[in-house]
């Protein structure tokens, strides 16, 4: 594959220990009508890192520390273009700010990590998920 020609992106699953056990934040974009992962395409000369933690804080408003690295996803975007989304796992300490609906995002919300799969649009999201370490993380 040429990455030349490949559109790079960095997201984030962003987790916290919630009442009820662990709890992964998602994100609603009204534009692809779509609940998914805070994440976005890379910048011109930025990594998959830099963009990850980027995008996370102008989508909800976290500035986080990037965790182990996750699944990524593969796919062809709305103009046909392969598109690669790196993922990382990334802790909101307890006690740490709340999310807020940023940049082309109109809601929020915790999901038990149990549940979390039923409200994810894209079925590609589901191999993040899974791949999030929560023997680890508890």
């Amino acid at each position: 594959m040429d990455l030349s020609r490949v559109v790079r992106a960095g997201g984030g699953v962003v987790w916290r220990h919630g009442p009820g056990g662990l709890e992964v934040l998602l994100i609603h974009r009204p534009r692809y009508g779509d609940w998914s992962f805070p994440k976005g395409k890379a910048d011109r000369g930025e990594t998959d890192e830099e963009a990850a933690r980027r995008e996370v804080e102008e989508e909800v408003g976290l500035r986080l520390v990037l965790g182990p690295e996750l699944e990524s996803t593969r796919y062809r975007d709305s103009k046909g273009r392969r598109k690669i989304v790196r993922y990382w796992a990334m802790e909101l300490p307890y006690g740490g700010e709340e999310p807020f609906a940023g940049d082309g995002v109109d809601e929020v919300r915790w999901a038990d990590f149990d549940e979390a799969g039923q409200y994810l649009t894209w079925e590609r999201d589901l191999v993040v998920l899974d791949s999030l370490p929560v023997e680890q993380l508890v």
